[in-house]
Order: structure tokens, then sequence, then C-alpha cells
């Protein structure tokens, strides 16, 4: 018995001398597929129909939002979430929920999480665009047609963080680290758990300001921001990112064929 024991433990320290591969190394090796992450913005709401701020304020989605959100899931039909995530604004989480629907996912756990919003704009929650716009080119000693010509996401986050008087208001800095933090962690949990699709349901700014924290230059060809029902997709392994995808509204596109 003691000598079959020892042939057997010879065979191993060969097969890991000739492969280089141990039970940790392979334990390890699956541990580290690939995460695929894809962040989604919210459909269309009222809020966006009548341009006003909307930041942590929140507003439901209106019929063209609802519609958008049901032709995504149908174009993400092929895509098999291992987790689902949004953030705890109405306007995500019922995105996120016939999105699931749709794709026939309706199984998948919806986790909402807070460090998932939008950015916070303070006093200038729920304020018409154009009178916000006015306010901050004013701070920026600007015409309103010049703060426009040369409107930039970080002056108008960091602006505003500024002249809120309710110092609620969060910096450009703020809104990119809330979010790439969250992002991490989820990230680096599907990870350990094998790996496979992540659905992230969250905001404009904040997804864009993720973006830029892993490829400034990813967001180089996007004018006037992220579409409602646009997908953005990574792929994480090992910590680290990769863009694969901004804006991509070809999801959709395909979710209007399949009625």
């Amino acid at each position: 018995m003691g000598k079959k024991l020892l042939s057997l433990s010879l065979i191993c320290l060969l097969t890991v001398s000739l492969f280089g591969c141990s039970t940790n190394e392979v334990k390890q090796s699956k541990e580290t597929k690939p995460v695929e992450i894809y962040l989604v913005r919210h459909g269309k709401t009222m809020f966006n129909t009548t341009d006003r701020v909307q930041g942590w304020a929140d507003s439901p989605l209106n019929e063209k939002g609802k519609e958008a959100a049901e032709f995504l899931g149908k174009g993400l039909k092929g895509v098999q979430f291992a987790k689902a995530f949004s953030s705890d604004s109405g306007r995500a989480i019922e995105t996120a929920q016939i999105l699931l629907d749709k794709s026939e996912q309706k199984n998948v756990k919806l986790i909402q999480n807070k460090s998932l919003r939008e950015a916070n704009f303070g006093e200038f929650e729920g304020e018409l665009n154009h009178t916000f716009y006015m306010k901050l080119a004013e701070a920026n000693h600007m015409s309103f047609d010049q703060f426009m010509g040369n409107f930039d996401m970080d002056i108008l986050l960091n602006t505003s963080a500024k002249i809120d008087k309710t110092k609620q208001a969060e910096s450009a800095e703020q809104v990119s680290e809330r979010i790439r933090n969250e992002v991490d962690k989820i990230a680096e949990e599907a990870e350990k758990d094998g790996g496979g699709n992540v659905l992230i349901v969250s905001h404009g700014i904040s997804l864009m300001g993720l973006l830029y924290t892993i490829s400034p230059e990813s967001l180089d060809d996007l004018e006037g921001g992220l579409n409602n029902a646009s997908v953005s997709k990574l792929i994480y392994k090992d910590g680290n990112y990769k863009v694969e995808s901004v804006n991509d509204m070809s999801y959709l596109e395909k979710g209007k064929k399949d009625k």
C-alpha cells in the first residue's frame, strides 16, 4: 500500500515538473477568467424629456424609455448574466428590471447599489438645464454661448460643487472615484466567483466618469454624452480593464427587429 502511494506521489511531482501546473495554479487560473461588464445607461425619463437637471433626484421612465429598455432586453437575449446591478434610483431599477425580463433572465437577482447613482447636483436638482447652465456660465465669467461652446463635464461638475449652497453637489473627482471604487469591488467579486457577464445599469455622467478613469481616450469621439439605453462594455481580468465599446446602440437596434 505504501509503495502505491509513493508511486502516485512521484507521478504527481513529475506532472508538476513537466507541465508547471499545480492544483493551486489550476484553481487560480479558473479564478482569473475574464469578467465582461455591460454598462447600461437607463432609458429616457420625464426629466430627460422636460430638460431638467436629474442627478440624485429621480423621475420615472416615459413610454419611449420603457420601449427602449424592452428593445435592449430583447437585443441582449444571447448574453447570459451571472450578476446584475443597478443604482438605487427608480429609473435605473426600472430599466434593469425590464431588460432582464425581456432578455428572459428574470431569475437573475438585481442588486440595487447607492454607489452607482448619478452625480449629485445639490440645490440644482430638478432645475431647468438652461437655467442651471446660465448659473454655471456666470460663475465662470462666461456668456451662455461661450459656456455651451466650450462645454466640459469636469467644469460642469466642479462649478456646480463650488457654488452649491447646500454643499451636497459632487465634484468630477468625487463622482468618478465613487463609481470606480464600487465597480472595482463588483469586478473583483465576479472574478472570484468564476467570471462571466455582469450587468450594471447606471447613469450617463457617472458612467462617463468611470470610463474616463480607465481610458480617457475612449470618450474622444463621444458627442453629447451617452445615449439612453446605450451599452458600453468593459473586459476585466487580473485587476486590469479594457474598454471594448462605448455608447453602443447595436443591441437596441437588434431588439427592434425582434418583434
